[in-house]
């Protein structure tokens, strides 16, 4: 059977088969051998949109950020409203994570309450960009070759991770959880997409994840910086050991997604 012709068996979409003839001749398996789109979740993953629908299933999740963006205003002093913005930017370019723009926000004087909320939203509004636009997403340069290999590892990645499928909603909101690069909206929608979760659930498994994470991260830098504002060398020993619990946890994150892997 031709890569194309499997492209078809998962997904029945013209323009995802012209990305796969696209991408045929590249390394690696990109979007050859998923089953994890086919029946009613093929249905709603490939399914054309007219010209404008495609506009507004594009405006929906940036006019949604745009309007919390400007709602800031009136609750914060301008120029930590610009902060904030700048920082939900940021949030967007690796290797800044909620674990680095929390408590530097923070830390600039933004309620924490205020951060939690911020990246937690940009998580879901993520996610429902991916939800509205997969069919898009798989045409961004770097991001779309990204998720086609997610994709086609799928067997691989829940053998590892067998705990996600078995929990179904919990199971992708905890991997959202994980403070780990790639586990934010974008990750966790293909997470979902394999586990076979349909839209609303991925999105709620999303909201879920990112609000537990966003909040355990600003509450815990709020923690910090208050110590450090009333004892330097305590604050800094809580947040050098935290540092540290960090690093450890993904080191072996890593060393056994490596060993698994062998």
């Amino acid at each position: 059977m031709c890569a194309e012709d499997r492209c078809v068996l998962w997904i029945r979409s013209p323009s995802i088969l012209k990305f796969c003839k696209n991408y045929k001749n590249m390394p690696g398996p990109y979007l050859y051998g998923m089953p994890y789109l086919q029946g009613s979740l093929s249905a709603y993953w490939g399914k054309e949109h007219s010209p404008a629908a495609i506009i507004i299933r594009l405006l929906i999740p940036v006019a949604l950020a745009f309007t919390y963006f400007f709602m800031t205003f009136l609750i914060l002093p301008y120029h930590e409203s610009l902060i904030l913005g700048g920082l939900m930017l940021v949030y967007y370019i690796p290797p800044a994570g909620k674990e680095s723009i929390i408590p530097i926000g923070i830390g600039l004087g933004i309620p924490w309450w205020i951060m939690a909320i911020s990246l937690a939203l940009l998580d879901i509004l993520t996610g429902l960009f991916m939800i509205l636009n997969f069919n898009i997403a798989l045409r961004i340069p770097v991001l779309g070759p990204w998720i086609s290999r997610f994709l086609s590892s799928g067997d691989e990645f829940i053998t590892q991770h067998s705990w996600i499928s078995r929990w179904s909603i919990i199971g992708v909101a905890l991997f959202v959880l994980l403070p780990l690069q790639g586990t934010g909206g974008v990750g966790a929608t293909v997470v979902g997409i394999i586990t076979g979760l349909s839209p609303p659930k991925i999105l709620l498994a999303i909201g879920c994840g990112a609000i537990a994470e966003c909040l355990i991260f600003a509450l815990g830098s709020e923690l910090i910086w208050r110590l450090i504002k009333e004892n330097l060398f305590l604050g800094l020993g809580v947040a050098a050991l935290v540092a540290s619990t960090a690093v450890g946890f993904y080191i072996l994150s890593r060393h056994r997604h490596l060993v698994l892997k062998e």
